[in-house]
């Protein structure tokens, strides 16, 4: 009689039997079968890649090269495009800043409506009614009325101005930029904020986490001493000198009181001061903005804020009701990469197809995009004037090839290329018809328009718009103009060489 025991190892022993027998079987159908199993799996994976290019690729051309390299090479091909041919910024942006809703915080000034724009501008802005409605509809932000905007040129204008500022806080004092460095106007700036830290002064510093390593030691070795809140926005431990790193935070703002608000290319550092002598030298171009457009700012950086620290920013101290200072009529457009659609590239080709005189451009930075492109060759064709201002020398070599690769596209349609004298020019604006301007951090290349967080003001005052005009035909007085045979009679390695850089373009 077999007892409960051996029964029990005999079916252990039969069981393991069968499993060993399974696994030989299975090994030997996978063995036979694996190049079928391996083109299963390819087509699979092709079908995944090409239907997510077909449904997510705008550009049709773009659609068609993936989904022929998709297919066209096989396996291949799908791994290239889940590796390079999917946007992850914006996703990866949208992700980061989580169900945060920005703007919350409104102004308590009156806004405009659309008729006021004449009043504003003197009868010469009626054409810009669409743009207004565009603007205001692509940004939900209000037009406001009753500010003043100052032009602040170089730092040896600008940063007094901003220091004077702080100085007189009695409040608040919110600063957002790009690069902090710990040089002798970075250390300047902090000594200033932590004498508001010691006035009572509510005060808070937020630096983009790459471009406070332009200088070591950072700035945050010395702002925590002086008891200054402040903090990185998106901490990296990516190499110090990296200039096309994403999702960069590129705005410059400062908000003193609520009321009085600085933004436009200056970062802090002592290479913008005028007369100091720096191998780092550069023209740049800041504004002082009074009035109810302050708390647009204000809005901006407490979103910011929020998403780098936790805290939240609200209440008479930060967003004071506004009074009426001036006659211009501004609005805040915010953009990045966290954005439902790129505000600040749908404001520029509003502006581009509104205009009927002239177009001023001055950017560091020409790497538009053929939408761009394009929208400046009709302007130009329907009898606009466009002027384009770019230094001479850039100092960021690859986008300096780039740019020079795509000139030609401009220039046959005739608008003018304009190189301006030493030193580097980093200043950012554009004007239309002599009443609109487009000021702030953006420039005119894909990191500013997709990649990078960026905040402009768009202006309705035509006096402003006259003293910028001003400005930039001073700048062109001692500009040297671009033409077409120019760029084509570049020797063959040098075109090669500029087309390359080119393909790199929306990463520049």
């Amino acid at each position: 009689m077999v007892s409960w025991h051996s029964r029990a190892l005999m079916t252990t022993e039969t069981a393991g039997r069968a499993n060993i027998v399974d696994f030989v079987e299975t090994s030997n159908f996978v063995q036979h079968y694996w190049l079928h199993l391996l083109g299963l799996a390819t087509v699979c994976l092709q079908l995944v890649a090409g239907g997510h290019a077909l449904l997510n690729k705008r550009d049709p051309r773009s659609a068609i090269g993936w989904v022929g390299l998709i297919w066209l090479t096989p396996l291949v091909g799908a791994t290239l495009y889940f590796l390079l041919g999917i946007n992850r910024i914006r996703r990866r942006a949208r992700s980061l800043r989580g169900p945060m809703a920005r703007g919350q915080r409104r102004s308590k000034s009156p806004t405009s409506t659309v008729d006021r724009l004449f009043k504003a501008t003197s009868g010469h802005g009626a054409h810009l009614d669409p743009l207004v409605r565009l603007v205001g509809e692509v940004t939900g932000q209000p037009l406001v009325i009753g500010n003043r905007v100052t032009p602040l040129e170089h730092g040896s204008r600008a940063y007094p101005e901003m220091l004077a500022a702080i100085r007189d806080a009695q409040k608040s004092i919110v600063l957002a930029t790009y690069i902090f460095n710990n040089d002798i106007t970075g250390r300047e700036f902090a000594a200033a904020l932590g004498q508001a830290v010691e006035r009572g002064v509510e005060v808070r510093v937020l630096v983009d986490a790459i471009g406070a390593r332009y200088s070591l030691p950072t700035i945050f070795s010395l702002l925590p001493k002086l008891k200054v809140r402040s903090a990185r926005f998106l901490p990296t431990y990516v190499p110090v000198f990296a200039p096309y790193f994403n999702l960069r935070n590129h705005r410059k703002i400062l908000v003193v009181d609520g009321h009085v608000g600085f933004t436009g290319g200056m970062n802090i550092r002592r290479c913008g001061k005028q007369g100091e002598e720096s191998d780092d030298e550069l023209n740049d171009l800041h504004f002082k903005l009074e009035g109810p457009i302050a708390s647009h700012l204000a809005q901006v950086f407490a979103d910011d804020w929020e998403f780098a620290t936790g805290e939240s920013l609200d209440g008479e101290s930060w967003f004071p009701m506004i009074e009426p200072v001036g006659e211009a009529l501004a609005r805040g457009i915010v953009d990045g990469p966290d954005e439902n659609r790129g505000k600040l590239r749908l404001s520029i080709l509003g502006a581009i197809s509104c205009a009927e005189s002239r177009i001023r451009i001055l950017t560091p930075y020409f790497l538009p995009d053929q939408a761009l492109i394009t929208a400046l060759g009709v302007a130009r064709m329907r009898g606009v004037e466009v002027d384009i201002i770019l230094p001479a020398q850039n100092n960021l070599a690859l986008v300096q090839w780039a740019c020079t690769a795509q000139l030609w596209q401009v220039l046959e349609h005739g608008c003018r290329v304009w190189y301006s004298a030493p030193p580097f020019d980093h200043t950012k604006l554009m004007i239309v018809d002599d009443c609109w301007t487009l000021l702030g951090s953006g420039n005119w290349d894909q990191r500013s328009l997709r990649l990078n967080f960026e905040f402009n003001v768009e202006c309705y005052d035509a006096a402003l718009a006259t003293q910028l005009e001003q400005l930039a035909a001073k700048k062109l007085a001692t500009a040297r103009q671009v033409t077409l045979t120019e760029v084509d009679s570049r020797a063959l390695p040098v075109r090669l060489r500029d087309g390359i850089a080119r393909l790199f373009s929306p990463y520049l």
